[in-house]
C-alpha cells in the first residue's frame, strides 16, 4: 500500500518550513534508515528519514518550496512489491495515515533528565504505537533511548507523526509521571491574544524601502517574544562586577595553553560567564527553575543555553550540565556550538532545552541591557560590556573593570529575593574566579 510521506513536526514551535532540497530522486530505492530530504526549520536545517522500504514513487513538493505546514504530503513512497510509476499515476489516493519521515524528535524545553521534562506522551501498557506487521515505529534516537534504558517499546505510546515514538516519548517512559508535565507549559501560551496585525502596505507611505520576506525562523521568533513579553510578568534586577581578577586568571590561563594540537585552548571571558552562572544556580537551586499550572519545576540539571547570533536571527546552543565542566571543556564546546549553528549543523536536542540562558552582548560594546526570557525558563541573564569605570575602595576613589548584568526573572515563580540571592553569589564567583573551583 502507499505510503504518505508527511511534513514533519521538527520542533516544538514548528507549524511550517521549507523544503531545502531531495537526497532522493524519483524512482530511486528507499531503505529504512536513508535520507529522503532536507528541511529547513525556524532553527537549523535537518534530515529527515525514510521508516519504510519502497520506491520513492513521486515528490509532491520540489525542493526550495516553503511555508509547508506541517501533517502536509510532501512525497509518496511506493511500498516493496508495488508499481512506482502506478502508485505516482494514481496520486497516493489510497494511502492511509502516515508512517514516513523519521524526523529528529521534538524535544520540548526544559528537558533535564531524570528530573520529569516540561513535555511528553505518558507510558501506557495498554494502549499500542503503530506496527506494521512485528514492526514498532519509533525514530533511531528513540530506539536506542530505550534499548539503553530496557525500555520495551510495544509499551510506549507514540506521540509523533501517525503515532510514531519519539525521544520525548521515551523519557516520559523513563521518568514516569510525565504526562502530566506535558500539558503545563502549553497551558500558559494557549489563551495567548492574538498580536495586532501590521500591514506592510499601512506603512508604505513612510518612505522608499526595500520589503524583506520574513524567513521562517524571524516568524518564529517574532511570536515567541510576543508571547513571552504578554504572558510573562518580567522583572529587571542589576549588578556591576569587578572583572579585574577575571580577566587576570584568563590570560594566566591562556598562556599556558600549548600553541597548537588537541590540547590547545583559548578561554573567553564568556566562557567564565557560562561556568560563574552555573555554580551560582547549584548555590541557588530556586533560581534553576520554571513554572507550570501544576507547580514549579525545580531543574536537577544546570543546562545553559546560550545566545548565538545567525544569518537571519539566533538560536540558544546549550552548555549541558556546566556546573559539572571545566572551562576548558565549556570553551571548547561553545566554539563547536557556536560554529555549527552559524552554519544550521545543530541537533534539535542540542538548542532545545536548557534550564537557563545567557545573553553576552559585551563584545559589541553594549553597556547593560535587558533580555527578554525563553520559556519556559525563569530566567535569562545579559551581559554588558566590561570597561574602566571609577570605584571607590576603602574610602578612596580608584579605577577597575565593571561589567554590568542584568537578570530577567519570571516573576511566577522567582521572587525578587532569590533573583537577588542568585545575582549575590554569581558576582562574587565573578569576582573571585578562584570560587569556581569550589
Amino acid at each position: 500500500m502507499p505510503i504518505n510521506v508527511l511534513m514533519p513536526a521538527l520542533s516544538p514551535t514548528m507549524t511550517e518550513g521549507k523544503i531545502a532540497r531531495w537526497l532522493k530522486a524519483e524512482g530511486d530505492a528507499v531503505k529504512s534508515g536513508q535520507v529522503l530530504c532536507e528541511i529547513e526549520t525556524d532553527k537549523a536545517t535537518m534530515e529527515v528519514e525514510a521508516v519504510d522500504e519502497g520506491t520513492l514513487a513521486k515528490i509532491l513538493v520540489p525542493g526550495g518550496t516553503e511555508g509547508v505546514k506541517v501533517n502536509q504530503p510532501i512525497a509518496i513512497i511506493a511500498a516493496e512489491g508495488e508499481d512506482a510509476k502506478a502508485v505516482a499515476a494514481s496520486g497516493g489516493a489510497a494511502a492511509p495515515a502516515p508512517k514516513a519521515a523519521a524526523a529528529p524528535a521534538p524535544v520540548v524545553a526544559p528537558q533535564p533528565a531524570a528530573s520529569g521534562g516540561v513535555g511528553g506522551a505518558a507510558a501506557s501498557g495498554t494502549e499500542k504505537p503503530v506496527h506494521a506487521g512485528d514492526r514498532v515505529f519509533a525514530s533511531p534516537l528513540a530506539k536506542r533511548m530505550a534499548e539503553q534504558a530496557g525500555l520495551d517499546l510495544d509499551k510506549i505510546k507514540g506521540s509523533g507523526p501517525g503515532g510514531r515514538i519519539v525521544k520525548h516519548d521515551v523519557e516520559a517512559a523513563i521518568s514516569g509521571g510525565g504526562a502530566k508535565k506535558s500539558a503545563a507549559p502549553a497551558a500558559v501560551t494557549a489563551s495567548a491574544p492574538a498580536p495586532a496585525a501590521v500591514s506592510s502596505s499601512a506603512i508604505a507611505g513612510i518612505g522608499p524601502h526595500k520589503l524583506v520576506p520574513l524567513s521562517t525562523m524571524r516568524k518564529v521568533i517574532a511570536r515567541r517574544l510576543t508571547e513571552s513579553k504578554q504572558q510573562v510578568p518580567h522583572f529587571y534586577l542589576t549588578v556591576d562586577c569587578e572583572i579585574d581578577k577575571l580577566l587576570a586568571g584568563r590570560a594566566a590561563l591562556n598562556a599556558k595553553s600549548p600553541e597548537k594540537g588537541p590540547g590547545a585552548f583559548k578561554l573567553s571571558v564568556n566562557d567564565f560567564i557560562i561556568k560563574s552562572v552555573a555554580a551560582a544556580l547549584r548555590q541557588v537551586p530556586n533560581a534553576n527553575a520554571s513554572y507550570s499550572d501544576d507547580g514549579m519545576l525545580l531543574w536537577d540539571n544546570v543546562d545553559i543555553s546560550v545566545a548565538v547570533a545567525i544569518p537571519g536571527g539566533l538560536i540558544t546552543p546549550i552548555i549541558k550540565g556546566a556546573d559539572k565542566k571545566g572551562l576548558v571543556d565549556i570553551s571548547n564546546s561553545m566554539k563547536d556550538l557556536a560554529a555549527r549553528a552559524k552554519d544550521g549543523k545543530l541537533k534539535p536536542e542540542e538548542f532545545q532545552g536548557g534550564t537557563f540562558s545567557i545573553s553576552n552582548l559585551g563584545m559589541f560594546g553594549i553597556k547593560d541591557f535587558a533580555a527578554v526570557i525563553n520559556p519556559p525558563q525563569g530566567c535569562i541573564l545579559a551581559v554588558g560590556a566590561g570597561e574602566q569605570r571609577p570605584v571607590v575602595k576603602n574610602g578612596a576613589l580608584a579605577i577597575a573593570t565593571v561589567m554590568s548584568c542584568t537578570l530577567s526573572a519570571d516573576h511566577r515563580v522567582v521572587d525578587g529575593a532569590v533573583g537577588a540571592e542568585f545575582l549575590s553569589a554569581f558576582k562574587k564567583i565573578v569576582e573571585d574566579p578562584l570560587a569556581m573551583l569550589l
